[in-house]
């Protein structure tokens, strides 16, 4: 693994909900980063952003990362769950709430 892969890698396992992002929750710069936040911040547990934008490699990397095209990516307690779509699926089906609270419950 190189450094960006090594840095990506730590982010995940350092922080129960990641999300990389274009932009930031303050001023996301996308449509679908900008409803990924709305939907984490609903449940009221914290998470930490990762700015794609901000830095080429890491928006790169994460790409490779998870092996998945698309911006924003989430993980909760380590693990890869997808981009805003899945996200927005597991919202409407009840399933994103046990997922943080078991996270947050370790």
């Amino acid at each position: 693994m190189d450094d960006v892969q090594n840095k990506i890698d730590q982010k995940v396992k350092d922080n129960k909900v990641m999300l990389f992002m274009k932009g930031s929750p303050q001023a996301p710069m996308c449509g679908f980063s900008a409803h990924t936040v709305e939907i984490l911040q609903s449940y009221g547990y914290p998470f930490e952003t990762a700015d794609v934008l901000a830095d080429p490699a890491v928006r790169e990397g994460i790409k490779r990362y998870t092996n998945w095209p698309t911006i924003p990516q989430v993980f909760i307690d380590g693990k890869f769950v997808g981009g805003c779509d899945i996200v927005h699926e597991l919202h409407e089906r009840g399933e994103l709430e046990p997922m943080l609270k078991n996270a947050f419950e370790k």
